[in-house]
């Protein structure tokens, strides 16, 4: 069979809904590159392996595994493949969140304090000829603030705090900062212990990264009465058909769970360590921390589909998440010129957005994206009516690979949405 052939069995298997007539996939001779691309990386020693996953309207009209689930063993990597996805977490918590704002459990404006009173007194960190300052916070950290990371609030690993967070059990000694999936404690019990120390910016000052998200997480638990993990099983995961989604993963699944790799000096990867910054602690372990900001283990599949809801103004199949007004708000510019002076790229709520053609690669203005910390990353492009994922385990990744996929994608679609 051709490669033509090929891409119209692909399209059939996993496409149930009808392409608009007018509207052509990605050009045959094209997607080629695409699969050419990907390999090379593994040939070449930079990665382990990857997915790559691309849809139109709807439709799959790339999907393509390239390397190993693991490189020791030889184990193929599949289309269905596990992966680390890290902050990408931060866009399911998010949504949970407005779920709830929808319901008027609780409102954007709203002081974290109101749900975590730790919160209501928290403080600043700066730097002095006499070494390091502490300040009460000028005002209180709001939900916006924590949505559009201008809370102040990083990951603690700055050489300013850093110390401190450390012997809190957070910043360099939770594996890379985010990492919380080897702590024996509740979500809420971690956030309570952050409240504590200093952040670095004040509320509404900075954009700055860091626990945002999981301090979300805590909140989502607290309006809502339940468990992150069981909120965003009942109200995202459940109802889109995402089976493959979870904090942990379960003992069926295990096999296909990608061995982390880590990029050398020389750029080749190799196999990372067990424990916090390498392998995890998500096959084995206390299997109690769900971090809203980290912590989720997904497909390729299964996150195409929750973007897909995204794409579609919060519903997908019949099935509705949020409301195309609140979907707006998080796909929209919320921060100003604060994550990007130019204005070029902006914050939503949980995602970067393209404000300026060019400054994303070739990605339309209003577009969304983001990643996660092993390597993975989306784009959607409302415009072209796209959704973008590409998956990998890796960690420190040297690779551009993650950057440059969007651009082989964008150069195979030869018909556009206008």
């Amino acid at each position: 069979m051709n490669r033509s052939g090929l891409l119209t069995l692909v399209l059939v298997v996993f496409a149930p809904r009808a392409l608009p007539a007018q509207v052509v996939a990605l050009a045959p001779d094209r997607v080629a590159r695409i699969d050419r691309f990907m390999q090379q990386y593994v040939d070449s020693g930079q990665i382990g392996g990857a997915v790559g996953l691309v849809l139109r309207d709807g439709r799959v009209v790339y999907q393509h595994a390239v390397g190993w689930i693991d490189v020791e063993s030889r184990r193929p990597m599949t289309t269905d493949a596990l992966f680390r996805i890290a902050s990408q977490t931060k866009a399911l918590t998010t949504v949970a969140i407005l779920s709830l704002v929808e319901e008027g459990k609780l409102s954007v404006d709203d002081p974290v304090s109101r749900y975590i009173p730790a919160f209501a007194h928290t403080t600043v960190a700066s730097g002095s000829d006499t070494g390091r300052v502490i300040k009460p916070a000028a005002r209180r950290i709001t939900i916006r603030q924590l949505l559009t990371h201008t809370a102040g609030i990083s990951y603690g690993t700055d050489s300013l705090i850093a110390p401190l967070y450390a012997a809190a059990g957070l910043g360099p000694s939770a594996g890379w900062g985010w990492y919380t999936a080897d702590k024996d404690e509740p979500i809420c019990a971690t956030i309570e212990r952050l409240a504590t120390l200093p952040f670095t910016a004040q509320p509404g000052e900075r954009w700055v990264y860091g626990y945002n998200t999981d301090i979300l997480g805590c909140v989502a638990e607290r309006a809502s009465g339940v468990p992150l993990d069981e909120l965003i099983r009942t109200r995202i995961t459940g109802p889109l058909g995402m089976h493959d989604t979870y904090f942990f993963v379960p003992p069926a699944a295990t096999s296909r769970l990608v061995t982390v790799y880590a990029s050398d000096s020389a750029n080749h990867a190799h196999r990372a360590p067990d424990g916090p910054r390498g392998q995890g602690n998500y096959v084995t372990g206390p299997r109690r921390s769900f971090a809203g900001g980290a912590g989720l283990v997904s497909t390729a599949a299964d996150y195409a589909r929750f973007l897909e809801m995204l794409l579609n103004g919060g519903e997908l199949d019949g099935v509705r998440i949020l409301a195309p007004h609140t979907v707006d708000l998080m796909t929209h510019n919320q921060a100003g010129t604060l994550f990007d002076s130019t204005g070029a790229l902006g914050f939503g709520f949980g995602f970067e957005t393209t404000q300026r053609y060019g400054a994303n690669g070739m990605a339309s203005v209003g577009t969304f994206s983001w990643g996660g910390a092993y390597g993975s990353a989306y784009d959607v492009d409302p415009v072209e009516h796209l959704v973008i994922v590409f998956m990998m385990n890796q960690l420190p990744n040297r690779t551009d690979i993650a950057g440059k996929f969007p651009t082989l994608v964008y150069q195979a679609l030869v018909t556009r949405h206008r």
